[in-house]
């Protein structure tokens, strides 16, 4: 009798902690879609290009799906490339909907102002995110994919590491420091 309680017991206790682990497991999963949906959310938020208020972000196993609507299918396309630049984004299903037509501008230029904005948030996201740079002391231009950094920061090797973040982005051309150290 006491081997048979025993048993009962310890598979009581076995199964217990395999459902414990699969609930971590799922906690960990649910945590990191969410700090995805908080990246996204944000990089959405910074781009002037873009009304972030008319665009949803929902994310599953690093999955992001957009929903909602935007002016051209330039802000479609620009939406779409700034979350897919995103670390932990795997894919980017793009379901905004087009509400204008685009006008004929001339698909040079265009191109070129996607790519500043592009580089532009995603420097400038890098920056925020970098536990050892104080990226809301720094203003990021970019124009012709020439990066330019402005603000202050606490020590050279601050500045450095902005630096380094800014020419290791896609798509960056050179980075004009115009960083002041100030102590």
């Amino acid at each position: 009798m006491k081997k048979t309680t025993l048993s009962v017991v310890m598979s009581i206790m076995l199964g217990s902690m395999a459902f414990g682990a699969s609930a971590a497991q799922d906690w960990q999963d649910d945590a990191k879609d969410a700090w995805i949906d908080g990246k996204a959310e944000t990089t959405l938020l910074l781009n002037t290009n873009l009304n972030s208020f008319d665009i949803n972000t929902d994310v599953h196993d690093g999955n992001v799906t957009l929903t909602g609507k935007v002016n051209s299918s330039v802000d479609k396309a620009l939406a779409g490339e700034l979350v897919q630049s995103l670390d932990g984004v795997k894919d980017v299903n793009n379901e905004l909907s087009v509400m204008k037509p685009d006008s004929d501008k001339d698909t040079n230029d265009l191109a070129k102002n996607i790519t500043d904005s592009k580089v532009a948030t995603v420097v400038k996201t890098r920056l925020l995110f970098s536990a050892d740079v104080s990226g809301t002391d720094i203003d990021v231009e970019v124009k012709n994919s020439v990066v330019t950094l402005k603000g202050s920061v606490s020590s050279d090797a601050e500045r450095d590491l902005a630096l380094m973040i800014a020419k290791n982005t896609d798509d960056v051309k050179d980075v004009v420091n115009k960083l002041r150290v100030t102590q």
